[in-house]
């Protein structure tokens, strides 16, 4: 008890230290973002594959002369293989570190576009998504996990947002990639567009050597020398490197008065007993934690991104454009939009807030959507070309992935990988990573039939009511994180109540103001 009361009592002494000296808001620590670059740069696989395969799969569709329900299968299968990378990237992470896992996920993947390039026909072509998303759940986990742990509290949310960033960005390139090999023959064409994906990996792999392993990962190992030397490079100040140094080894299970550079470490810490006290006997703030980060995975996908992504050819070609170098072009528009909205967001994160961004986002989702749903159904019932309705189908298009990208797209990543203590954090998150391959999967292997059942335009009414759920969701149960670090979120999800989930943004900004002070951590943690 009074070696408990001698760590709180030194630990808040750090604080109040920390809080004085931190006058003003520090700089960007530049080391931490390389880092949260270099990792984030992983995203660019799953990014590439979905914005690619949007524009080849039309290409594909005619040289292996597959049906409807196949482009199906092969357009959204991808999702649900990643679950076998996601779900084992969690326990190789805590085994191998996040480092060499992220360099793991370059391999699988540049193994499996290889397949996809060199595939003779369909079923060869099946294996190379499967090996491609093993590549991708790995990449998918880790890159949040690793950013939120290497990153200091003031610029959290910003590099957390990165790996939404490079998917973007991935996407993109993708969109570029079809069109640019649209006019090879059409056997050709598909194979190129799916092969050239190998090429990033290569350099990913090899950059990701010269990245830090995460300080949180070091501390798990009991290599505190090593943690300390990271966490001096990549906080703001020596005194925040020693808080959180302090603040990982209490959550690991350290005693505060070990400070050898290798210690011991409780059997518990390197993860037995995870899924139990996740799934089987969850303390309730980890309860509630868990349903947050289920909940908005579930709604990031649900609310219809990955239909308007892999498919916005099929929507543009309803909308009215026939063209098949055409509806390239507008995959681009739709590419650039979502890149550009998804780099303003990375700004406002650590300014504005998660909550606020994400029911701003959340509710331009809604009417976008909605929009689309009305232009989609007018054409479909209308014997002539109506401008005013293709203009606002296309118009919702755009402002749909642009409103997804300042909130809904980045701060999914940012929230789930920051929420979860310390010993459920890999396995949390990669738990999250299932849930939102799942849900994407089953909207990308459906789509084109729900599409024939209630119509394009209903499809896209149905994703307004999901969004509109979502809204009221995130509303009432996900509580504001900014200005707390991460060991402090299980005394935020303790005490929360969904009544309180604006009040609790708020006191952390009240406490600010009041104070005075840069926040560093409960009660002094930078926004």
């Amino acid at each position: 008890m009074g070696v408990d009361e001698g760590n709180k009592a030194v630990t808040h002494e750090t604080r109040n230290t920390l809080s004085i000296a931190a006058s003003e808001k520090p700089k960007r620590n530049k080391f931490a973002f390389a880092c949260a670059i270099l990792a984030s740069m992983t995203s660019i696989l799953l990014g590439y594959d979905i914005g690619v395969m949007s524009g080849a799969v039309i290409f594909i569709q005619d040289d292996l002369k597959i049906n409807d329900v196949q482009v199906e299968v092969l357009v959204g299968i991808l999702n649900l293989y990643s679950l076998f990378g996601s779900a084992a990237a969690g326990r190789t992470s805590d085994w191998i570190g996040r480092r060499y896992t992220i360099v793991l996920a370059a391999v699988i993947f540049f193994v499996g576009a290889i397949i996809m390039g060199l595939a003779p026909n369909y079923a060869i072509l099946m294996i190379g998504r499967f090996v491609a998303g093993i590549g991708v759940g790995y990449a998918l986990m880790i890159a949040p996990v690793y950013t939120a742990e290497v990153s200091p509290a003031s610029s959290r949310g910003f590099l957390t947002s990165f790996p939404e960033v490079f998917i973007n960005a991935g996407i993109l390139l993708g969109y570029v990639s079809n069109y640019a090999f649209s006019k090879l023959p059409e056997h050709l064409s598909w194979r190129f567009m799916l092969g050239i994906g190998a090429v990033p990996s290569v350099f990913l792999g090899l950059g990701v050597l010269a990245m830090p392993e995460s300080p949180r990962w070091l501390i798990m190992q009991g290599r505190l020398g090593d943690a300390r030397v990271v966490l001096n490079k990549t906080s703001d100040s020596k005194e925040e490197a020693e808080l959180r140094l302090s603040e990982i080894k209490e959550a690991a299970g350290i005693p505060e008065e070990l400070t050898d550079d290798i210690v011991a470490v409780p059997k518990r810490s390197h993860g037995e007993g995870v899924w139990r006290e996740l799934l089987i006997r969850p303390t309730p703030a980890v309860r509630r934690v868990l349903i947050a980060a289920i909940g908005i995975h579930f709604f990031q996908q649900a609310s219809g991104i990955d239909a308007v992504v892999l498919y916005s050819p099929r929507i543009f070609k309803s909308a009215g454009i026939t063209k098949k170098t055409d509806l390239l072009g507008a995959t681009i528009a739709v590419g650039f939009v979502k890149t550009i909205f998804i780099l303003v967001a990375t700004f406002f994160l650590d300014k504005v807030g998660r909550r606020p961004l994400l029911l701003s986002s959340v509710g331009g989702m809604i009417v976008s959507l909605g929009g689309l749903g009305i232009g989609l159904t007018v054409i479909d019932h209308s014997h002539t070309k109506l401008i005013w309705a293709i203009a606002l189908s296309i118009a919702a298009v755009l402002a749909y992935v642009a409103f997804f990208s300042i909130g809904m797209g980045p701060i999914t990543w940012v929230y789930s990988s920051e929420i979860f203590p310390l010993k459920l954090r890999a396995q949390g998150c990669s738990m999250g990573v299932a849930v939102n391959r799942v849900t994407s999967g089953v909207i990308s292997m459906t789509f084109i039939s729900l599409t024939k059942a209630i119509s394009t335009g209903g499809a896209f009414f149905l994703f307004t009511g999901v969004a509109s759920i979502a809204w009221i969701f995130f509303f009432t149960f996900l509580p504001e994180t900014q200005g707390r670090t991460l060991e402090d979120m299980d005394t935020l999800f303790s005490g929360f109540h969904w009544r309180d989930s604006k009040s609790k943004g708020t006191a952390v900004k009240q406490d600010k103001a009041d104070n005075g002070q840069v926040q560093m951590a409960t009660n002094g943690q930078p926004a």
